[in-house]
């Protein structure tokens, strides 16, 4: 399977820097065990990649963080987060996902690149310190590109927002795993208007989320995970959409029959 729009092959006229990932055959061997157990791992050939912004999305154990975090080694990142020069590793749970795939590259290649991982923010954060405090110091405190103050200093989702002004540049390529765990619905709308200056900028995103507000940007691809693999699809078809709007429009109801009162 190859995730691309149905009946016709996936082109874009504007340039970016990761067109696709090919996952060839000869990589796959035991399917029973883990990463290769998750069908989006398993049964994809290659995806294809917006050149601005793909959102990977799906229920929880779909292969959305496995996927990416495979994606952002794949490019020369740190598997808890950060630019190709951060090497820190508190725990190394990384999958062996990335050595199967193979990247297909644009012409261009990014300014910068950047892995954000929810789930190992913290651990960033406090690798940036350590960095900027003798005698692991070395040269200009690099502190000052994410935020005038420390990131632990700041709410999580002030961190988050305070990287994606600060430390986030043009002709940068993106990866963020679940960035809205931290934001607030309105930070969350935050983001899509900073998102969008970026892409104004040249910068290419590559999304895993489970957020219908961020699924909503217009400049999109969206591919579902799920048991069948990894399928192109859209906003208003997304699960998370749907649960979310039948919640909203009578909340009260929802809430009764999910308790059976």
């Amino acid at each position: 399977m190859t995730a691309r729009l149905p009946g016709r092959r996936t082109t874009f006229d504007a340039p970016h820097f990761l067109l696709r990932v090919l996952f060839p055959l000869e990589s796959r061997h035991d399917t029973s065990r883990y990463p290769l157990s998750i069908a989006a791992a398993r049964d994809i050939e290659a995806i294809e990649f917006h050149p601005k912004v793909t959102f990977l999305v799906g229920e929880n154990g779909s292969g959305k963080s496995t996927l990416i975090e495979a994606i952002a080694v794949l490019m020369g990142l740190n598997p808890e987060g950060g630019t190709q020069n951060f090497a820190f590793s508190t725990r190394a749970s990384h999958s062996s996902l990335a050595g199967m795939l193979r990247p297909v590259r644009g012409v261009k290649r990014p300014k910068t690149r950047f892995f954000l991982r929810a789930e190992s923010f913290f651990n960033l954060a406090t690798n940036i310190e350590d960095l900027d405090t003798p005698p692991d110091s070395f040269g200009p405190p690099i502190g000052p590109n994410y935020s005038d103050k420390s990131l632990h200093e700041q709410s999580h989702g002030e961190s988050f927002m305070a990287l994606m002004l600060n430390r986030f540049g043009p002709q940068g390529l993106y990866i963020l795993d679940e960035p809205e765990a931290a934001l607030s619905p309105q930070r969350q709308l935050a983001m899509l208007v900073r998102m969008h200056d970026l892409v104004g900028q040249g910068c290419q995103f590559i999304i895993a989320t489970h957020s219908p507000i961020l699924m909503a940007y217009p400049d999109a691809t969206i591919y579902q995970l799920d048991d069948r693999g990894i399928l192109p699809t859209t906003l208003r078809d997304t699960d998370h959409y749907r649960v979310t709007l039948d919640f909203l429009r009578d909340p009260e109801k929802r809430i009764a029959d999910l308790l059976g009162d």
